[in-house]
């Protein structure tokens, strides 16, 4: 069962650099699409605009999912584990998760 708990943005452990992961899930099929990196401001754009928004790693930028490709992920439920130091992101996708154009950025395997 989920609690809902308001939880600062301050209690969240953000590494060295500002961020926390955010694993993004389909909220009807339980698909793992992808797998980015929020900071505080770009958690707070989320929360505030019901799209997921990233901080960029290698840009150094703020980039809402799909602000290009149209492709964007609507929040339904923004979870977080134990500890607070990652997010659970369930989404409705319009379109594709992945750059490549898969529907998931976990679309291979090791063999």
């Amino acid at each position: 069962m989920i609690k809902k708990i308001k939880v600062p943005l301050n209690d969240f452990k953000f590494d060295k650099s500002g961020l926390i992961p955010a694993i993004v899930q389909d909220y009807k099929s339980g698909e793992v699409l992808m797998l980015a990196y929020m900071n505080k401001e770009s958690l707070r754009r989320t929360i505030k605009e019901g799209k997921t928004c990233f901080w960029s790693r290698s840009r150094k930028v703020f980039w809402v999912k799909g602000e290009t490709s149209g492709h964007f992920q609507y929040v339904k439920s923004i979870c977080y584990d134990c500890d607070l130091d990652t997010l659970l992101i369930k989404v409705r996708q319009s379109g594709v998760a992945c750059h490549t154009g898969n529907r998931s950025c976990f679309y291979r395997r090791i063999k």
